[in-house]
């Protein structure tokens, strides 16, 4: 049986495009699958919830219920694809949990693939948490996302090691454009006709990035 790919996007940092791949890499499964779980643990940042509610629940990991309800929903290998929009105040708890209870150990016992989406920056809060996912998270399953939008210039070394993901800046009107509730990144190839406007270029890469990392956790699992 294939495995069950839980993807966890992350940074301890705010306002760093998480909810931006955490949407563009649930429309993505939703394309490819026609399935797709999201959780959106973000309270203080916008909302996953409120782009696609029809495939997003909210979760929470500030008490021992809350942690318990969502790693039940994680373990679970029924082959339907996690996503998970971890907002920045909840990095430290949820990181400390999934160690405590030998999350990625019992995972792959289970037949699911944890993928650590960590989105980079320059700040030295990023630089002090990376290395602690690095401990805990095998390299295979650790990609950090350089998103340009972000990191204007080169990210640093430590986060280049392994496995990179790259999300390249848009226009400042393009982004106010993708930034409404309504929009979906799906829809918008279905519908645009002309395959060579910037935004559908971007949209089509980054949906190729998916595949290519998608591809690697299968030939990882074989």
């Amino acid at each position: 049986m294939r495995q069950t790919p839980v993807y966890i996007i992350c940074s301890p940092r705010p306002l760093v495009g998480k909810t931006l791949i955490a949407r563009l890499l649930s429309e993505f499964l939703l394309l490819k699958n026609g399935t797709v779980t999201a959780f959106d643990v973000n309270l203080k940042e916008p909302s996953l919830l409120e782009y696609l509610p029809k495939i997003t629940e909210t979760a929470e990991v500030d008490d021992t219920f809350g942690k318990m309800a969502l790693m039940d929903r994680l373990i679970i290998p029924d082959g339907v694809a996690k996503v998970i929009d971890l907002g920045f105040h909840a990095f430290d708890k949820f990181f400390e949990m999934t160690e405590e209870i030998g999350f990625m150990k019992e995972a792959v016992r289970r037949d699911v693939a944890p993928v650590i989406l960590f989105v980079g920056d320059t700040d030295r809060v990023s630089a002090r948490s990376y290395p602690v996912l690095q401990r805990q998270i095998p390299p295979s399953a650790l990609v950090t996302v350089d998103n340009e939008y972000v990191v204007r210039g080169e990210l640093p070394a430590a986060f280049v090691r392994g496995k990179t993901l790259h999300i390249a800046a848009l226009p400042n009107f393009l982004r106010t454009y993708i930034d409404r509730l309504s929009f979906s990144f799906s829809d918008y190839l279905r519908h645009e006709k002309d395959s060579s406007t910037e935004l559908h270029q971007w949209i089509r890469r980054n949906y190729l990035s998916f595949r290519e990392l998608e591809l690697s956790l299968i030939l990882q699992g074989s």
